[in-house]
């Protein structure tokens, strides 16, 4: 996976609280984040099994259930790039500059299992379209340069339109439930054990005031390993996260989880209509737009 910056590679979706913590005291060497040697990790891979609820995709409650939400995100945004190449490649010019897709996780919502697998940022290859445009003519001469900027701009709109037609089928209900998972930070037994990271984390050789600071120590420590240390130095503070995110989530997860069983009580004509609608919708956009619906797994 490309390594984006920290602010992107440790991005919490829509209106999710910053980041996208423990009752019981950790123990470790003071002087690294976890002493045991990291051992050979086999790569992330993907599925294309749908959950048995379709609505799972856009209302994730657990660590694991948000790998759908990844590869519906990461799906919606195919289609604006696939749009968009299409629309230059019709119009001759070169597609949209883009940076690489990837599954960023939801730190609102941790995948723990993942996170000590691979760590904090590592996660499975997006795929490519299965049909691929045909290659674009060869670049035209400079008088042709200012035509060419305006059909860029047009094909990155038509790019946007086409994500906004898919996504917005899900989005506003999506979009009032990670509102209402955020605010699970201002529980008081979630708040609590919030409160007990900073000493978890301190006693793993990572000292942090909250979570977000151990985000930039752990963007810090990456950044300044060398390419043969990066994989250990990744898993290593992935399992720093992880281990002192369990107390937390052995609060927050039963918590999520009765949330969104009255959350679909209060939407019941939303869930009704999605849980008909969706993976339908996401068929014929698979077969329109020459993708596959994939999700990352362990």
């Amino acid at each position: 996976m490309t390594r984006p910056a920290a602010r992107r590679r440790f991005a919490v979706r829509a209106a999710a609280a910053a980041a996208v913590l423990l009752l019981a005291a950790c123990s470790a060497g003071a002087d690294e984040p976890d002493s045991a040697p990291a051992a050979p990790v086999t790569p992330a891979r993907l599925t294309h099994t749908l959950p048995k609820d379709p609505l799972t995709m856009v209302l994730p409650a657990t660590g694991a259930e948000t790998r759908w939400t990844q590869g519906l995100d990461v799906f919606v945004q195919q289609v604006g790039r696939v749009t968009a190449a299409a629309c230059a490649r019709d119009r001759g010019t070169e597609p949209p500059a883009a940076v690489p897709l990837a599954y960023i996780r939801f730190f609102d919502v941790p995948d723990l299992a993942f996170v000590a697998r691979h760590g904090l940022s590592e996660s499975a290859e997006v795929p490519r379209p299965t049909a691929s445009p045909r290659p674009l003519p060869a670049p035209r001469r400079a008088a042709a340069r200012t035509a060419r900027s305006g059909s860029v701009r047009n094909c990155a709109d038509e790019g946007t339109a086409a994500v906004a037609a898919l996504r917005d089928t899900y989005a506003p209900l999506q979009r009032q439930w990670l509102t209402q998972v955020a605010a699970l930070r201002r529980d008081p037994a979630v708040a609590r054990a919030l409160a007990a990271l900073p000493g978890c984390l301190a006693g793993r050789g990572v000292p942090a005031r909250d979570e977000m600071a151990f985000m930039a120590r752990a963007e810090e420590r990456e950044s300044t390993a060398g390419p043969a240390e990066l994989p250990a130095v990744e898993r290593s503070m992935g399992r720093t996260y992880a281990t002192c995110m369990r107390p937390v989530e052995a609060v927050r997860e039963p918590a999520r989880l009765r949330l969104r069983d009255r959350f679909l009580t209060a939407h019941p004509d939303e869930a009704y209509e999605l849980r008909g609608t969706l993976v339908p919708t996401l068929h014929t956009a698979e077969r329109r737009y020459g993708l596959r619906l994939s999700f990352p797994a362990p």
